[in-house]
């Protein structure tokens, strides 16, 4: 049975007790292109719709870069997000993007943030209601502070590529981690960062996408030869799904982790960045 942590994974029955409580704001934070049209036709109570390719730094050429400190507050405070609340995330697909908005609010300082473990289906399958009204907003005062050491650039993935003192984690799934299958993205190699290990973000969940226990995410990171001893950082295609591998690290206890927000995205465009296969 999941053990809720509001500042990492809570099930369905947690925020079902805790959903009238006026400290909650809850967030649908979907990434797909019919995101918002879904979300109108059905969420859970009172939630809000966060958008990732907003809520980001739009004059970077990368998709949903973290965006700056005062765009953040600004996005949050008009989203009645403020100081003092509990914020729940979750998004259609299960667990797919919310972690994404998990890591954004740690990145700004803000850890009162946990995502609904299995999502959306998981709240209709656990028999809780939706709705289709939007919610009541009141502008609030947010105040962040920047965590820099949780995001990496490519000069910091490259030394540390060649270093070795971090641990390097790919979400992406095997097929593309080995280079077996072409990117999706128009100019994208295929491949992997040098030296980085493979652990597929659909391993860390169950078929419900719920996030599995520390303990059988702990085996799953060492039998990919992780080394738990150093601090990690988590990669993806699109800085997304590596969000799903720093949260269960968190989970784990293992809080020596950062997001390399550009990715293979980023990586893969490079021509002078090394490139491995297997």
């Amino acid at each position: 049975m999941l053990k809720d942590d509001p500042k990492t994974l809570v099930s369905t029955k947690w925020l079902a007790a805790h959903i009238k409580s006026p400290d909650i704001r809850i967030f649908d934070a979907t990434l797909a292109s019919d995101a918002v049209e879904k979300y109108e036709a059905a969420h859970i109570p009172n939630a809000r719709y966060f958008d990732i390719d907003d809520v980001c730094d739009n004059r970077s050429d990368l998709e949903h870069m973290a965006p700056p400190i005062e765009k953040f507050m600004s996005r949050m405070r008009a989203m009645g997000v403020g100081d003092g609340h509990q914020v729940i995330v979750y998004d259609q697909k299960g667990l797919y993007s919310a972690a994404r908005v998990w890591w954004l609010f740690r990145l700004m300082g803000k850890n009162d943030i946990a995502v609904l473990d299995g999502g959306l289906p998981k709240w209709i399958a656990d028999g809780y209601a939706t709705e289709d009204m939007p919610p009541i907003i009141r502008d609030r005062h947010m105040t962040c502070s920047r965590q820099a050491h949780l995001v990496k650039d490519v000069t910091q993935v490259a030394a540390a590529s060649k270093l070795g003192d971090y641990e390097i984690v790919d979400a992406r799934s095997a097929e593309r981690f080995s280079g077996k299958v072409p990117e999706s993205r128009e100019g994208l190699r295929a491949g992997h960062i040098p030296n980085s290990k493979n652990v597929p973000y659909e391993s860390l969940l169950n078929p419900d996408a719920t996030m599995k226990t520390p303990e059988e995410c702990k085996a799953i990171f060492e039998a990919a030869n992780v080394d738990l001893s150093k601090p990690i950082i988590a990669s993806c295609g699109s800085g997304v799904t590596a969000n799903i591998v720093a949260l269960a690290l968190e989970r784990m206890g293992h809080t020596r982790h950062a997001i390399y927000d550009g990715s293979w995205s980023e990586w893969g465009m490079y021509n002078d960045l090394k490139v491995e296969t297997d």
